[in-house]
């Protein structure tokens, strides 16, 4: 039987990194590609291309212009459900507690979770597939061609032997989307009596591994870029965003 799947979008956060843009854009708003289409509706488009077509955002900061824009997805082939995050249960984690709480999730089996101020082409029906034949309570999108951002130098003693530019990792990397199983959200409601502020990938996670459930990594060299910083969006191609996702707005 086929399992239910909600999409759930973060995009309630102030964008303090990308300032002064997010002084007047909500940070999920702000135009990426040669089109200048809002970040938010390549990831809404992505989740339909997928056949997630009901989604919930998770929003607060600025919320009229995404609510104004993507109306009830109808005009994107999805069905949109808004959901304010309460200022009680601060982080991503408390704006997902707060979306299990209102009941956003009865009635389906798992949450897709997107960051977003996050841009891929991720194969999530792939990643969905991984999650329920390993019948994962989470599995997490990682990418495995994530380069650091400096030189990395090797040394011997204090002598400088070589000089790598920007060097690949050489680990997984957290691309901030991930599958969830509805029931193991409940995790969220222990953390939320325990402390102020939940992060999903800080405290969420591990308190699922802790618990002994099944973390999934789903490994991936999909093509992704994080627009969270106001550096990061300058040095973001618009080029690049149409060659990776331009098959999204055909």
């Amino acid at each position: 039987m086929q399992r239910r799947v909600k999409g759930a979008v973060l995009c309630g956060g102030t964008g303090s990194r990308l300032r002064p843009l997010t002084y007047y854009f909500q940070k999920a708003m702000i135009p990426v590609g040669s089109r200048q289409k809002p970040l938010l509706e390549y990831v809404i488009r992505l989740l339909r291309y997928h056949h997630v077509t009901d989604i919930a955002l998770l929003v607060n900061y600025k919320a009229e212009q995404i609510m104004n824009y993507f109306d009830d997805g109808g005009r994107f082939g999805v069905r949109l459900e808004y959901v304010r995050d309460d200022p009680s249960y601060r982080g991503n984690g408390g704006a997902l507690y707060n979306a299990l709480r209102n009941g956003v999730f009865d009635g389906y089996d798992d949450v897709l979770v997107y960051y977003g101020d996050i841009l891929t082409n991720l194969d999530l029906t792939d990643m969905l597939e991984r999650h329920w034949d390993t019948d994962a309570a989470a599995t997490i999108a990682l990418s495995t061609n994530y380069s650091v951002s400096v030189g990395v130098a090797r040394l011997e003693g204090t002598r400088i032997v070589e000089l790598e530019e920007k060097p690949p990792l050489g680990k997984p990397v957290v691309i901030g989307v991930f599958a969830v199983k509805v029931d193991a959200l409940k995790h969220l409601e222990r953390l939320a009596k325990a402390q102020s502020e939940i992060d999903l990938m800080r405290d969420f996670v591990p308190e699922l591994i802790r618990s002994g459930l099944r973390v999934e990594g789903y490994l991936t060299d999909a093509f992704w870029y994080d627009v969270g910083s106001t550096e990061r969006y300058e040095k973001l191609d618009p080029r690049v965003v149409d060659d990776a996702l331009g098959f999204l707005l055909q």
